[in-house]
């Protein structure tokens, strides 16, 4: 056939990066090396963005881009495939990091109210920091675990708080930590009642997201409908009616191929945007700079 040299290509360079994941999880090597400067290069800091890469996952992405070179001899079905395996499952799934960020957010409500009942009981601020760790809301507790223990190490309060904020990354999480970094300097006044407010405030942002996550779920549930329909067909056509496919097999039918694929990634990529969360920016974005080699209070 006239794509047969494109689709071997396409086999050996599957087989090839399929052996060289297996090489690396073997090796068990990090992607980037300790004591590397991450601001070297772009691409470092695009995989620092990014986070990293979930090796099975992409493995079995590679692996669905191969069977479908095996089974159409298409290299751009193959390439689009490996793609859509690759993105679907965020756009059509579950929004797990939507649950996540709200979570997250219910959990910083929870902590100031516990940090507002410690400091009603006449306990100072950094005692009551330290004691809020011991029963801290699960999908922060480890942020507040390193806070408690940063101050017990003689870490000062406000480069304590700077990391803490850091580490949260939340923009809710910003408001309480400055109220506490006002606090530190001096400047407590009505603390308590600051919390409180600041803990209501957190949980209506809580439902306010999730009316909007209601709202979203009709997008996904069309996005299934079209992701459905349009494999459901390309699936009983391929069994079915081969011959109604065979323009595809021509360099000409590729590109068609191609161009469609891409109207889909447009498409598809545009409804990922309507359904990202637009969160307020971090005030104290930046702020855990100064906490990397932090002042140690002399016991």
């Amino acid at each position: 056939m006239v794509l047969t040299l494109p689709v071997a290509a396409l086999l050996g360079l599957g087989t090839g990066l399929g052996l060289l994941l297996v090489a690396v999880g073997l090796t068990g090597r990090d992607p980037d090396p300790p004591g590397v400067d991450e601001s070297s290069s772009w691409w470092s800091r695009f995989t620092s963005a990014r986070g990293p890469v979930d090796r099975r996952r992409l493995a079995g992405c590679l692996a669905v881009g191969v069977l479908v070179g095996v089974v159409t001899r298409w290299p751009v079905a193959a390439a689009l495939s490996a793609v859509a395996a690759w993105v679907l499952p965020q756009i059509i799934g579950p929004d797990g990091g939507h649950a996540r960020r709200v979570a997250r957010v219910d959990a910083v409500a929870v902590w100031t109210e516990a940090l507002r009942d410690n400091l009603s009981g006449a306990s100072g601020l950094e005692q009551s920091l330290m004691a809020s760790a011991i029963e801290a809301p699960e999908p922060i507790r480890d942020e507040v675990t390193r806070l408690a223990v940063r101050l017990q190490r003689g870490w000062r309060l406000r480069d304590a708080l700077q990391a803490f904020a850091t580490e949260l990354g939340d923009p809710t999480a910003d408001l309480v930590v400055a109220g506490l970094l006002m606090a530190a300097r001096g400047s407590a006044g009505q603390l308590g009642e600051v919390l409180g407010e600041l803990a209501a405030s957190a949980r209506a942002k809580v439902a306010s997201r999730q009316r909007v996550a209601a709202g979203r779920r009709r997008n996904r549930t069309s996005a299934r409908v079209i992701v459905g329909t349009t494999l459901a067909m390309a699936g009983l056509l391929a069994l079915l009616n081969r011959g109604y496919l065979r323009p595809f097999d021509t360099p000409t039918g590729q590109l068609v191929l191609l161009v469609a694929g891409a109207c889909f990634g447009l498409a598809f990529w545009w409804l990922t945007v309507l359904m990202r969360d637009r969160d307020i920016t971090r005030i104290l974005a930046g702020v855990g700079d100064s906490a990397d080699e932090p002042e140690v209070v002399p016991s």
